[in-house]
């Protein structure tokens, strides 16, 4: 008795889409459109034109490769339609060697994706993504307020502006003169 090899399609209204700085590439089931694949440019208004397609192409879930910030807006709009996305590690989703191209990326993430073979990586929920922004923000502010302040000290400094020996902070917190 021969065992079938053959796997099981787990998710089959799946797409997978390679994310790129100036434009995505969308790969659907081979029957789910006479075009199964189609590249779309990653302004908002193209962004919006990708989920409507997809709606008419019942898909359901969509999986996307993490590059950059550039999946963002993308997992936001098609998160906000409605649909499953789950966000993949690239080094998950490596696809055989040879010829790479954006085509044959997208079309492996729907494939993985339809035999559910991808991980999803942790996204927080939407508060707590917006909450950690802020945080991130607050703390690059406070960065460069330091490094902002010692410019000033050192321009004092080279004009000869004893301003330390007479404040503890040029920032007009804690101070105290001499004179």
């Amino acid at each position: 008795m021969k065992k079938s090899s053959r796997m099981s399609v787990i998710h089959p209204h799946a797409a997978g889409v390679d994310i790129g700085a100036e434009f995505h590439v969308v790969a659907v089931p081979p029957d789910a459109d006479a075009e199964p694949v189609r590249t779309f440019q990653s302004f908002t208004g193209d962004l919006h034109r990708m989920s409507d397609w997809l709606k008419t192409c019942h898909i359901t879930t969509i999986a996307m490769e993490s590059t950059g910030v550039y999946w963002l807006p993308a997992f936001e709009i098609l998160e906000a339609a409605g649909f499953n996305v789950i966000l993949v590690n690239a080094r998950d989703a490596k696809n055989v060697p040879g010829r790479k191209t954006d085509v044959n990326d997208a079309q492996w993430l729907q494939k993985l994706h339809s035999f559910g073979l991808l991980r999803a990586s942790f996204r927080p929920e939407h508060d707590i993504s917006v909450l950690r922004s802020y945080l991130r923000q607050r703390e690059r502010l406070t960065e460069y307020r330091a490094a902002h302040i010692q410019h000033m000290q050192k321009a004092l400094m080279q004009m000869n502006v004893q301003l330390h020996h007479a404040v503890s902070d040029i920032t007009g917190g804690q101070s105290y003169c001499q004179w």
